[in-house]
């Protein structure tokens, strides 16, 4: 990993996608984006997943728009 790249938290997508940090995780299993690393949560003793910030952002671009039928298969 470069020493200089910029990785978000939860919090960060979160914000990002405009959602809350509680549905971030799901939104980011639904895009297929995964954990690019991980870290010692200052605040406990789990870890805390980091997010590669294009990885979201691509992700968030390419996702279908709202009322999109993802259930059918178009012709």
């Amino acid at each position: 990993m470069d020493a200089e790249q910029e990785l978000w938290t939860i919090e960060q997508v979160a914000e990002f996608l405009g959602i809350k940090p509680s549905s971030a995780r799901g939104a980011l299993s639904r895009l297929e984006v995964r954990a690019h690393a991980f870290r010692p949560h200052p605040k406990s003793r789990r870890a805390q997943a980091l997010y590669d910030p294009e990885q979201v952002r691509a992700a968030h671009a390419e996702r279908p728009g709202q009322g999109a039928r993802t259930d059918r298969k178009t012709a």
